[in-house]
């Protein structure tokens, strides 16, 4: 993998793993008692759940890759540009009763971890049609997402809810970017 590629597929998982930092600082506030072991386990059903989810897409992208190909970089930008673009709407918009229970509870620490990362399944299904290797990726996204998520529980233990939302609306916006910049990439400069 060449310098860029590493440092995109950071910005990619620093991207993806802003939904998970963000219920993580909400975790963070809503348990009242925060220990170690509570950080831990939060950040490692999100990190477990953001690794796994990429590469169920690539499967399914690879399946389908063949069909596509033509237009790849089009669905990479569009799939990318989509995420990002929910990230930033959803950061934007009013928040209604987005209260965790009990994040420590298997059932809800299991869904929480499926809902911040079915981006991260669309984002697999774009590494389909790049020169990503998988395995590599895979490791950085889940890396990134535990350690991210084990500081948003203390970030939200200590500060509370004054971040969240600017960093998914950063998150979505590298997202867009990496998106914009696949396609132009594949447009004008041949790639």
């Amino acid at each position: 993998m060449t310098t860029a590629q590493i440092i995109e597929i950071i910005l990619i998982a620093v991207g993806l793993a802003m939904d998970a930092f963000a219920v993580a600082v909400s975790s963070g506030v809503t348990l009242k008692k925060m220990r170690l072991r509570h950080a831990m386990r939060i950040a490692a059903f999100f990190g477990f759940f953001q690794a796994i989810m990429p590469l169920l897409g690539w499967l399914t992208g690879r399946a389908f890759r063949q069909y596509i190909c033509t237009y790849d970089h089009w669905v990479a930008f569009l799939l990318l540009s989509g995420i990002g673009g929910k990230m930033i709407y959803e950061a934007r918009r009013p928040a209604d009763d987005q209260s965790v229970s009990d994040p420590l509870n298997v059932y809800v620490l299991f869904t929480l971890a499926i809902a911040t990362s079915i981006d991260a399944l669309a984002v697999g299904v774009t590494f389909s049609f790049l020169d990503v290797d998988i395995w590599h990726s895979i490791g950085v996204i889940g890396a990134i997402t535990f350690v991210l998520s084990f500081i948003g529980t203390q970030v939200g233990k200590t500060f509370g809810h004054l971040f969240e939302h600017r960093l998914e609306t950063l998150g979505g916006m590298i997202l867009v970017g990496i998106g914009l910049k696949i396609l132009i990439h594949h447009q004008f400069l041949g790639g």
